[in-house]
């Protein structure tokens, strides 16, 4: 049995949640059983940052970010594509953490069929990709990610400090694909994962660790 990241992981703000996420386990519960696996990369979202969906206030869309936090905010782009995020901070503080990448390890072969690519380390490196290999979608906007039986969850990987440690330095830089706020460097991803969706040039990057 998988133990779910306590809710209390995600009370701190975003800014501090997304690298401490890297090296737990994101998982999909579907009927053939567990897929997702060990998170990679990662971005911050804050209350006070203008790229952040919470900025201009409460909407239907971004309610799930004013509630409780360990929920999956799941939202989408382009008019296709979706997203998952988890919520931090406390009821009425609007931050999330985007999950950008995770390493395949658990139904590998359900995630291909979800969204068939040739290389591996293509299948979910990336925030879209990742939800379209575990069917994530606005249906599982605001699902606990701290329950065991959910259908997504943030597990604690009980073996995260080794994982980290051969998969090289946390680097931090600037978020992808942003207009607002592009300068803050609150994007997280472990240098040695083959799975990460882009690497920093060396001038905008700094280690973690």
């Amino acid at each position: 049995m998988w133990t779910p990241l306590h809710q209390s992981f995600f009370h701190p703000s975003a800014q501090t949640v997304a690298p401490l996420l890297l090296g737990h386990y994101l998982l999909r519960n579907t009927t053939d059983g567990i897929a997702g696996g060990p998170i990679v990369e990662t971005e911050a979202y804050l209350s006070n940052d203008p790229a952040c969906h919470s900025y201009g206030g409460e909407t239907v869309r971004n309610r799930v970010m004013w509630g409780a936090p360990g929920r999956a905010y799941v939202y989408l782009i382009y008019g296709y594509h979706f997203c998952v995020n988890a919520v931090c901070r406390p009821p009425g503080i609007a931050e999330a953490v985007l999950i950008r990448a995770i390493e395949p390890t658990f139904g590998g072969e359900w995630m291909v069929k979800n969204r068939p690519v040739k290389d591996i380390h293509q299948l979910c490196s990336g925030p879209a990709k990742l939800c379209e290999a575990l069917v994530i979608d606005r249906k599982l906007d605001g699902a606990d990610l701290c329950l065991a039986d959910s259908s997504i969850v943030v597990a604690r990987n009980p073996e995260r400090d080794q994982f980290c440690e051969r998969r090289g330095s946390v680097v931090t830089t600037t978020r992808i694909g942003l207009t607002k706020a592009a300068e803050l460097h609150l994007r997280f991803y472990l240098a040695g994962s083959p799975h990460v969706s882009r690497r920093a040039k060396r001038s905008a990057a700094s280690s973690l660790s």
